[in-house]
């Protein structure tokens, strides 16, 4: 692979516990002049592995996934960032076209990339999962992240680009692993939507979790994913309901209060 002579570019990385992978991921981005590895408390070897790569490497608390990667991003050297996840693998191929657009000079102001889903060793073709594109090159003069705590995303000022190679995201190492990010990412979706004055309606836990599963399996296609994509659906189905059942919890609790 050919190294990055052009434009400076600084990978962010945001960690908890991921020693299990985070070597991986690193190694895929071993061509980048800076990482910043911005870690929330990790009980395993994470620390010890992050620097063996970089010794940027900061401990800051957890505050939702948005501000957690605009920490990593302000604490970056360059302005060009590449933001990965433990979970993801940049591919030899990506690499080289990230390479070549930054010798071109980033004419765009961010750029998308396509990403390859896995649950355990099966890939997720459908379901809206691929090519479920999302901005990880950006100049950050340009751009950052929102400040939601979860389903984060790069805003830009400009123009965005398309890369055409795939991040490889192994996003989940099974069921299990599945519904204890389920767990997560339900808790805070229904604490932002009780912050934000929401309440649950009936509908919320009858009609929306039943329509998730058929919007997942039937019209993202995700029956032709076999088993895993059954899986995949029956879990979204499953999210919603949770969401709202935690949502209509919080709304008792402060009712009681």
């Amino acid at each position: 692979m050919a190294k990055n002579e052009s434009r400076p570019v600084s990978a962010v990385i945001i960690t908890r516990n991921e020693a299990h992978r985070l070597a991986e991921c690193l190694d895929s981005i071993e061509w980048v002049d800076e990482i910043v590895v911005v870690d929330s408390g990790s009980e395993d070897n994470t620390l010890d592995i992050a620097r063996r790569y970089t010794d940027k490497v900061f401990e800051i608390p957890w505050r939702g996934f948005g501000p957690q990667k605009q920490a990593a991003v302000d604490l970056a050297s360059n302005d060009i960032i590449l933001s990965i996840d433990a979970d993801e693998r940049v591919t030899p191929e990506l690499a080289e076209e990230i390479i070549a657009i930054l010798g071109q000079g980033m004419r765009a102001c961010g750029y998308s990339v396509p990403r390859r889903t896995f649950l355990g060793s099966k890939e997720i073709r459908h379901c809206g999962w691929y090519p479920d594109r999302t901005i990880r090159l950006f100049d950050r003069r340009r751009g950052g992240f929102s400040d939601d705590p979860v389903h984060e995303r790069v805003v830009v000022e400009g123009t965005i680009g398309c890369c055409k190679c795939d991040l490889l995201h192994y996003s989940f190492a099974g069921i299990d692993d599945m519904l204890g990010k389920m767990r997560l990412y339900t808790d805070i979706s229904a604490r932002r939507l009780f912050e934000k004055g929401r309440r649950c309606r009936f509908s919320d836990i009858t009609a929306r979790p039943l329509f998730a599963f058929f919007k997942t399996l039937i019209l993202k296609g995700g029956i032709l994913d076999g088993v895993a994509g059954l899986t995949v659906a029956a879990a979204n189905g499953i999210s919603v309901f949770v969401k709202y059942i935690k949502l209509r919890e919080m709304e008792s609790v402060s009712k009681s209060v």
